[in-house]
């Protein structure tokens, strides 16, 4: 424990950002990471608990009192070599993961917790600043060839160890980058696509390989179709590799089938945030083909994923932005006795919102009407807990105008062709049954076939990803090596 009495002297200490009016105008980064003396004084404020209730609540249980101690203590290239122990990208957790173990923080039950991720995203970034992070190839071959289908955080994570473990890896992206719906999904002013970069180049020269414009099993989607590509049967997968490992996202949103639901001017979220991310990727220019520019913009779902929608509309030059959610408005803050150490409902504001635009909460989203074919306003009611759910209350229903309309009430599971495609046996959900409590964790139905993160889990966070990634690659590694595995 470094200080200990820092929780008691310092306040946590926030990350700077750009002013909102400045930051609309550009698609950068606006968060500022914290200072060697800031994050040292933050690193202070870790009370190093006998049970550090923040590893538990971490998925990847990274062992962060020991790194908050090391800041504290200016040694930050021990404290990156303790978080790479556990979390192969911590400069995209630091940026775009939720912090559930702030939740968990014990210094929270008398105060703000610790400010965990800007720790971590202060290590990694001084580590990359430093050239402490280099490429780790594995002295020794073993001469076994590993598929990974998916190139997100579970599919990256799992690649990098089996790589460092000695095993020939190539991972299969069906889009023109790398990088999965880190890439594609997430907008560049929360994460830049040259973080991703890197850290491909890092893995690149451990021996990875990445192929990209590449289907499993299926015809190319026509939204892409127009873009060189090549398809690749499991057959000649299964031919080829020692095992395969199936690490596609949960790309399959939840539908909203109500009147009106066909009418231009209804997109899915994914749609125009990857649609954003692509017009930045070719043209290096905000030109993205589903423009928000003047326009109203309504967005329904009230997640991080709707709050994305929300950065991009502005950045864009939207005439209005009003997101919806149809569960009731949380309190303000917590009680940490009542929740404490779980993750709590309570209002959540983005840096998207401070940004400006609206919300709105207890809202059902009725119909859609529309004017030649075109979107032009949607009926909604207001919404209050009766017998056990949500109904609409009486003689509430009202109107909103919209130009564009933004589906953003998350993801039923994976598409189903890749799995269809392998003959792999589903769950109840649909996911790839894969179970992890047993001696064959993390196989599927199929023999040499492996699953992991959101096609295995469902929709989740970006840290579970990382972790079923990891997890996987341990036992993809002692399914091949046996007693010689270097995962295990």
């Amino acid at each position: 424990m470094g200080k200990i009495t820092g929780f008691m002297e310092f306040a946590r200490l926030e990350e700077d950002y750009l002013d909102p009016k400045e930051r609309v105008k550009h698609n950068s980064e606006f968060t500022m990471a914290l200072s060697p003396d800031a994050a040292q004084q933050q690193g202070a404020r870790c009370m190093n608990c006998g049970v550090p209730f923040c590893n538990n609540a971490c998925p990847l249980n990274n062992i962060i009192p020991d790194w908050n101690d090391m800041v504290y203590h200016r040694t930050d290239q021990e404290a990156l070599d303790r978080l790479h122990l556990t979390n192969n990208f911590p400069e995209i957790t630091g940026r775009i993961c939720p912090a559930i173990c702030e939740a968990a923080c014990v210094a929270g039950l008398i105060g703000e917790p610790v400010g965990i991720r800007s720790i971590e995203r202060f290590i990694a970034d001084r580590g990359w600043e430093n050239g402490w992070i280099v490429p780790k190839p594995a002295a020794l071959k073993t001469g076994k060839r590993i598929a990974v289908i998916g190139s997100g955080p579970a599919g990256l994570a799992a690649a990098q160890q089996l790589a460092r473990a000695g095993h020939d890896m190539v991972v299969f992206e069906k889009n023109m980058y790398i990088g999965g719906l880190l890439r594609h999904g997430i907008p560049d002013f929360k994460l830049e696509k040259q973080i991703i970069e890197r850290r491909m180049a890092q893995m690149q020269a451990e021996g990875v390989q990445f192929v990209t414009q590449t289907l499993v099993g299926q015809a190319f989607p026509e939204r892409i179709a127009n873009r060189s590509h090549q398809t690749i049967t499991p057959k000649t997968l299964l031919a080829e590799f020692d095992a395969v490992i199936l690490a596609g996202g949960a790309e399959q949103p939840n539908r909203l089938s109500i009147p009106g639901h066909d009418l231009q001017g209804i997109y899915y979220a994914m749609e125009f945030l990857v649609e954003q991310n692509r017009a930045l990727d070719e043209e290096g220019k905000n030109s993205s083909i589903l423009s928000a520019k003047g326009k109203q913009v309504v967005v329904i779902g009230g997640g991080d994923t709707g709050a994305d929608c929300v950065g991009v509309s502005h950045r864009h030059g939207a005439r209005s932005v009003l997101q919806l959610d149809r569960m009731p408005r949380p309190p303000e803050a917590e009680d940490p006795l009542l929740t404490w150490p779980y993750w709590p409902l309570k209002l959540r504001v983005s840096s998207s919102h401070k940004e400006g635009g609206e919300r709105d909460w207890g809202i059902l989203t009725k119909r859609f009407e529309g004017k030649n074919g075109k979107v032009a306003k949607l009926i909604a009611g207001r919404a209050e807990w009766k017998d056990g759910r949500l109904r609409e209350m009486p003689g509430s229903e009202f109107e909103i105008p919209a130009d564009i309309v933004l589906l953003a009430m998350g993801f039923a599971g994976p598409v189903s062709q890749v799995l269809d495609a392998f003959s792999v046996e589903k769950d109840a959900r649909g996911n790839a049954l894969a179970p992890t409590d047993t001696d064959r964790a993390y196989q599927t139905s199929v023999e040499k076939v492996f699953a992991a993160g959101d096609m295995r889990r469902g929709q989740s966070l970006v840290v579970w990803a990382i972790r079923e990634g990891r997890d996987c690659a341990r036992a993809v590694d002692c399914y091949l090596m046996g007693p010689a595995a270097r995962l295990a």
